[in-house]
């Protein structure tokens, strides 16, 4: 399995940023309903099915608001 993040959408694609920083479009429309900017997909490697992991989506939500929080705070 490979984990990739919506990093944004452009035109119909999405802007996919996988671990070591490298970028990639999927079409807009074969993403699983209610993916956005953030989302983080795990992509089958021998189907090539993607599926949201709300898990991980959530935790870097998380960390980023704290992250946001500490630099807007001070």
């Amino acid at each position: 399995m490979k984990t990739v993040s919506i990093d944004r959408f452009e035109g119909k694609y999405a802007v996919c940023e996988d671990k070591d920083g490298g970028l990639f479009d999927i079409e807009s429309a074969e993403l699983p309903e209610g993916a956005k900017e953030g989302t983080v997909l795990q992509i089958d490697d021998t189907e090539g099915i993607l599926q949201i992991d709300q898990q991980e989506t959530d935790r870097r939500r998380k960390q980023n608001a704290r992250l946001q929080n500490d630099v807007f705070s001070r």
